[in-house]
């Protein structure tokens, strides 16, 4: 099977970019500097490729996440870097710690209490360091340690999610600020101990010589907001979508709304050149694209290249919630499918 044969819209993940990715992260941090976040592809085959480069610790944004990843066998170290006060869930986590080791992020009393009630073993304090989403104030973090080793807890240390610092583009101004919510992270870490002081994304990733491990998940497959900023990875998924309408003027594909994230904006597009060559997926000529609905993406026509029956490569503005619209991600290789990778982390 080739991409042309594949029903539309479909997710595609290039394996020739998707190995050098990850090759390329590793080699700026190796093993355990690393612990993926699978959010951003939410795909334990994908996830078993990190495992295979090294990385065995894995970052989750939810309780489907880590209990797909421990029955697959990729519970070496799992860390649900998110609050949960759900006693369902918790329940279910605390249930799989025979086989995984589940690491739970709390920021308050509550959620401590949540876990303790739970069964959950082993807890992060989650300190906000800028980003007003998650997180205890710094100042209150080692109150929060306290009181759960007191509730019977393991405390392993620390993490900090600098997220609105991922796309600041001057590179001595997001260095500065990196410093700056570390500083809060750190001085968190000393009223809390343990081992463990986890931050960053793929944004940050090469600015953090003060924590132990880095939460980078994008990296693997990328989008176009973070191709904005030079990092040394390459765009590794796409939705293949179909011409169904042109009329000279601009072309109409079915990969709309209900396939793609659209909270970073609209998506690239380019055409795809059906005979691809070695160098991976082979995209034309790039398009405009002019707007999406539920069904639809318009873009402009590139003569002979967007007739009706044409495929289209979109490129995502934002991976995590792309991925999480599809089922099954197909691995292709010089425009060969190769594999069928199911979303299987999908949902909560």
């Amino acid at each position: 099977m080739r991409i042309r044969d594949l029903p539309t819209p479909a997710l595609i993940i290039d394996a020739t970019a998707l190995a050098q990715n990850v090759a390329t992260m590793s080699a700026a941090l190796p093993g355990a500097r690393l612990r993926p976040h699978v959010k951003a592809h939410k795909c334990t085959a994908l996830a078993a490729v990190q495992a295979a480069a090294g990385h065995r610790s894995f970052t989750c944004a939810t309780p489907r996440e880590v209990l797909g990843m421990a029955a697959n066998g990729l519970g070496h170290d799992l860390l649900l870097a998110n609050e949960s006060v759900d006693p369902t869930r918790l329940r279910a986590m605390a249930a799989a710690q025979d086989s995984a080791r589940i690491t739970i992020a709390v920021d308050s009393v509550a959620t401590i209490d949540a876990a303790a009630a739970a069964g959950i073993h082993d807890v992060l304090i989650d300190v906000e360091v800028g980003l007003p989403r998650c997180g205890c104030a710094p100042t209150d973090a080692g109150r929060l340690a306290d009181h759960a080793r007191a509730a019977g807890l393991v405390v392993r240390g620390v993490m900090g999610y600098e997220g609105h610092l991922m796309m600041v583009s001057d590179r001595e101004a997001k260095r500065a600020k990196v410093a700056g919510a570390m500083d809060l992270l750190l001085a968190a870490h000393a009223d809390v101990g343990g081992d463990i002081v986890s931050a960053g994304g793929t944004g940050t990733f090469d600015l953090h010589d003060r924590v132990n491990e880095v939460q980078a998940g994008s990296y693997a497959l990328m989008d176009t907001q973070y191709g904005t900023l030079g990092l040394p990875f390459t765009q590794a998924c796409f939705v293949v979508g179909t011409v169904v309408s042109s009329n000279g003027r601009h072309a109409v594909a079915d990969v709309g709304l209900k396939a793609l994230g659209m909270d970073h904006g609209n998506p690239a597009a380019m055409t795809l050149i059906e005979d691809a060559g070695t160098d991976g997926i082979a995209g034309g000529t790039s398009t405009d694209v002019w707007f999406c609905s539920d069904e639809h993406v318009t873009i402009s026509s590139v003569d002979g290249q967007t007739r009706v029956d044409a495929r289209v490569l979109i490129i995502p503005a934002h991976i995590d919630p792309t991925v999480a619209m599809h089922e099954v991600a197909w691995l292709v290789r010089d425009g060969e499918v190769i594999d069928r990778w199911p979303i299987d982390l999908r949902g909560w």
